[in-house]
């Protein structure tokens, strides 16, 4: 089976999915938990079949999966919340279990901004270095921020924690002084 595929639309599935979709909204609302298997797998999330709901189409985008965890293959059975639907595409939106574990790793590393801790670079961009400082947690060093200094990818980098952003997800480095 190939890495990425739709999930198999049947004969009139979009039909039924867009004509039960008041039903939908009205059984599945925000916050409620649901089971389902991955029937198709995208570059930007997986499509659920919700137990229990057959003309329902769950999608849990790759936006609110963590940087370091891998999307569920086709056939796997997961579970999650309802945090979204969307009306255009009759989709139920979905935040995986899995994921929501994770959501909270940054708030600690608000508490540690002036602080030098060492990370390993993961990834060179024209935006500058992505640095895993802890697991599952990667901050940015932009260009200016890396004096004249040569870095690699799995290089150690001893880095100062400069900001966090919360809402958006996201730390800002510095590399230290003394490297």
């Amino acid at each position: 089976m190939p890495e990425y595929s739709w999930p198999d639309g049947g004969s009139g599935k979009e039909t039924r999915v867009a004509a039960t979709w008041p039903d939908t909204v009205r059984n599945l609302p925000l916050g409620t938990w649901v089971t389902g298997e991955v029937v198709g797998r995208q570059r930007f999330g997986v499509f659920l079949a919700i137990d229990h709901h057959p003309d329902a189409v769950g999608l849990a985008e790759i936006t609110a999966m963590p940087r370091c965890m891998e999307l569920p293959h086709v056939g796997e059975h997961v579970i999650g919340r309802v945090v979204w639907h969307a009306e255009h595409n009759h989709q139920v939106k979905i935040k995986l279990t899995e994921w929501a574990e994770h959501s909270d790793l940054l708030p600690p590393f608000a508490d540690m901004i002036g602080q030098t801790i060492t990370g390993q670079v993961t990834k060179l961009a024209p935006i500058g270095a992505f640095v895993r400082i802890a697991d599952c947690v990667e901050g940015l060093v932009r260009p200016e921020e890396l004096p004249a200094i040569s870095v690699s990818e799995g290089q150690a980098l001893s880095v100062t924690i400069l900001g966090v952003d919360l809402e958006r997800r996201r730390i800002f480095l510095a590399a230290a002084q003394g490297r």
